[in-house]
């Protein structure tokens, strides 16, 4: 009898595992919402769970903003709160709960101060701490911040892009103040020069941090103490064949089967103008890819595998990389691209073989802006544009794709002008609307025409205007193209109503 209960948890688990690969190879990304944000940009995005729900944080220069995600993955505004000096932007922002209390922590980074607010109960916060920058503790021009947690104490990590670069450790006193306990400084041996990455592994009973080095080019992995002080494991330097490190950016990991993993990005050099923002303009363009490296028993890193670029994907300038699902024996990435302005869908297995599965063109270029959290059963993605004439903040569902083959999307766009609209602006509204087809490749097909029903049943619209696109990608690089934002800032102001609806048709 033993014998075939185990033999039926093997079939079940094989079951469970094909399932869920079966589904991982289909994934896609469906948009829920959009909303505005008082900030120029949307640079970083994190989130955290309070009394049921689920508040989304969005930072960019001079603000923050505050939303509630409800379970569809629609976004309502909570509050809007100014950063110290109105500076900016809010990076490396991260949610946690020490002793109780439940804190936002925010690097600012033209401002030179980490500042901590305190997380009410309606998702809003209030600021309770700063913390400026010292010779010593390298808080200029702070990027990432990491929390982790030890046997008594918490303490808050910090890296960024100062003259003068290092790591830094904050004990977090029970009133979210911080307490500094070590920082190191860079040298020529760790990759610390321009931290805009960490994440934390937990192997053995024992802590390690890893780092990204943007500037100098590599990873780094330390080791934590109960006390928050911290000692250097080992590093690894970009090269040719195994790694792609140069500008080394966003960094995450996780556990599969008995297997440690970090995997890290980089937004290539290449993408910088050479005019002394990269210290050593004389790298080497090896491509784009995203590198895996395991992990051993004593939290060292070893080169493992590479996910290299090509014309199916698009890992262009890669500045977030997001674990959205993990079953134990495979992963589900998204990695926000800034150069191809785009999330691509990976899958890492467990022997740390990352393949991509979909891609979604978003039609905005993601700067570090990209946040994964799952409600309920369902899986979301918070994405922010790193672009000053965009201001907004856009919700993914991560589901099943659907089969669009033979199939184009029609957009239709029904409006009606305010009384005191004149013919003149209505004419050059039309031809804006008209124009959008010239300026946006995107748009397969454009037509538009006058309401002639006389039925009594069209609510006093008078416009049509039906586009074709061929996928999903054409209709968010519509959507937010420069050239279509710039319609809506012109007819806006004299448009009385507007419906919009979309539908999928055979070509």
């Amino acid at each position: 009898m033993n014998s075939i209960k185990a033999c039926l948890l093997i079939i079940l688990s094989v079951v469970s595992v094909t399932c869920f690969s079966q589904v991982s190879d289909e994934l896609m990304l469906y948009r829920k919402d959009v909303k505005d944000i008082s900030a120029n940009n949307t640079v970083t995005i994190t989130s955290y769970e309070k009394g049921g729900s689920h508040y989304v944080y969005a930072g960019g220069f001079g603000s923050v903003d505050v939303f509630k995600l409800e379970s569809d993955g629609k976004l309502s505004p909570i509050s809007q709160h100014d950063l110290y000096m109105k500076k900016g932007p809010a990076r490396g922002m991260v949610a946690d709960n020490i002793e109780g209390t439940d804190f936002l922590f925010i690097a600012n980074k033209h401002g030179n101060v980490i500042e901590t607010f305190k997380i009410e109960e309606n998702g809003s916060i209030t600021r309770v701490s700063i913390v400026e920058d010292t010779d010593e503790t390298h808080l200029g021009t702070a990027i990432t911040l990491q929390v982790i947690h030890m046997k008594k104490s918490s303490y808050l990590f910090i890296g960024g892009l100062e003259e003068t670069p290092g790591l830094s450790s904050f004990k977090i006193e029970r009133d979210g103040k911080l307490t500094h306990v070590m920082s190191i400084k860079d040298d020529d041996q760790l990759f610390t020069d321009g931290i805009i990455g960490m994440f934390v592994h937990r192997i053995e009973g024992k802590t390690y941090l890893y780092t990204s080095g943007f500037q100098d080019n590599g990873v780094s992995s330390f080791g934590i103490n109960d006390d928050g002080t911290f000692y250097n494991v080992n590093n690894i330097a970009d090269n040719k064949t195994d790694r792609f490190l140069t500008g080394a950016y966003p960094v995450t990991g996780t556990k599969l089967g008995n297997n440690h993993y970090v995997i890290v990005g980089h937004r290539h050099h290449k993408y910088y103008e050479r005019n002394g923002f990269i210290k050593n303009p004389n790298f080497f363009y090896h491509g784009d890819g995203v590198s895996v490296f395991k992990v051993d028993n004593k939290g060292a890193l070893a080169p493992h595998y590479v996910l290299k670029d090509n014309e199916n994907t698009k890992l262009q300038g890669q500045t977030r990389i997001e674990v959205v699902s993990s079953n134990g024996e495979e992963a589900i990435l998204a990695v926000g691209t800034r150069d191809d302005a785009s999330i691509q869908l990976c899958k890492l297995s467990k022997d740390g073989i990352l393949s991509p599965i979909n891609y979604l063109e978003t039609g905005f270029s993601i700067y570090y802006g990209l946040n994964a959290l799952k409600i309920g059963k369902e899986n979301y993605l918070i994405a922010g544009s790193n672009s000053f004439d965009l201001k907004k903040i856009v919700t993914y569902k991560v589901a099943p794709s659907i089969d669009r083959q033979g199939k184009v999307l029609r957009h239709i766009v029904n409006l009606k002008y305010k009384e005191e609209a004149t013919e003149q602006q209505i004419r050059e509204a039309e031809q804006a609307f008209v124009n959008l087809k010239a300026e946006i490749p995107e748009i397969v097909d454009l037509e538009w025409g006058i309401n002639d029903s006389e039925e009594g049943a069209s609510k006093g619209f008078t416009h049509t205007f039906t586009l074709t696109f061929n996928n999903e990608h054409g209709r968010e690089i519509y959507l937010f193209h420069k050239s279509h934002l710039a319609l809506v800032s012109k007819v806006g102001p004299i448009i009385g109503d507007v419906l919009v609806m979309d539908y999928w048709t055979n070509e």
